[in-house]
């Protein structure tokens, strides 16, 4: 893996890092010594940093890792404790911030994972576009072990993955689960070796990179509606498809492919 292009944050002055890998941005969960677990001013500031990628232009792909080896602990136990509605609710929803941010913009957004990934960091992970995880990671659906449900998107993206009944266990009867048990499961999209999942998932996002935005933007926001109605989706196909029909992207891709070379891809 080549060394990051840019860096905007430093360890010190920052719950979150933000590089560059060429097209892709890396935004990475710093605070190792908690093992990255998410307190208040880390969900601001990763809600910050994936909405600024989503509208900076030189950004196909959004890469979320953490860092000393662990992706997410989960939420910060240490920060919690019993509160009034008046101050759960914004920390709830700086929460959700961070997902609306992931489920709303335009690009694809991976997940790299190594370690720990237990509670909120499943949830974040599992609502990503596609999820990298090192096969001796571990993630786990804790919410239940300090008396909450979950958030961060977990009833949305958990039994999009794994089904309803396995969800429902899952988050009733939490329990550790590898890498390799994760992709058995549909948790995870693929596993590599310790160690290796940034780079992977790097990879994967150079060859997004190289596809059509405009096009992937609409997968993207056609599957996040999912389910609805069918007759909805149809109609909502045609709006998608009539959009792109007249776009540079579908030009260019027509062009390149009766020239027999790969499409230049632009986004526009």
């Amino acid at each position: 893996m080549s060394e990051p292009t840019t860096q905007t944050a430093s360890r010190s002055e920052s719950p979150v890092l933000v590089t560059d890998e060429g097209a892709a941005r890396v935004i990475t969960l710093n605070r190792p010594e908690r093992r990255n677990a998410i307190d208040l001013p880390m969900r601001y500031a990763l809600a910050e940093a994936i909405e600024t990628a989503m509208t900076d232009d030189p950004v196909r792909v959004v890469v979320l890792t953490g860092a000393g080896g662990a992706f997410c602990s989960g939420g910060d136990i240490s920060t919690m404790s019993r509160q009034p509605e008046s101050q759960t609710r914004p920390r709830a929803e700086a929460a959700q911030r961070v997902i609306r941010a992931i489920w709303n913009g335009p690009k694809p957004v991976l997940a790299a994972v190594e370690g720990p990934a237990f509670g909120a960091g499943t949830a974040l992970a599992i609502a990503c576009d596609r999820v990298i995880a090192a096969s001796d990671a571990l993630f786990g659906t804790t919410f239940t072990g300090v008396g909450l449900a979950g958030d961060m998107g977990v009833f949305a993206s958990l039994p999009a993955r794994v089904g309803v009944p396995t969800a429902r266990q899952l988050l009733m009867l939490p329990r550790r689960i590898t890498g390799n048990e994760a992709l058995e499961m549909g948790l995870v999209d693929s596993v590599c070796g310790p160690g290796q999942a940034l780079a992977e998932a790097i990879a994967d996002a150079g060859r997004l990179a190289q596809g059509p935005p405009l096009a992937l933007a609409a997968i993207k926001s056609q599957l996040n509606e999912w389910p609805k109605d069918r007759f909805q989706n149809l109609d909502d196909e045609v709006e998608h498809q009539v959009r792109l029909w007249d776009s540079d992207d579908f030009a260019e891709g027509v062009a390149a492919f009766g020239e027999r070379r790969p499409p230049n891809f632009r986004g526009r």
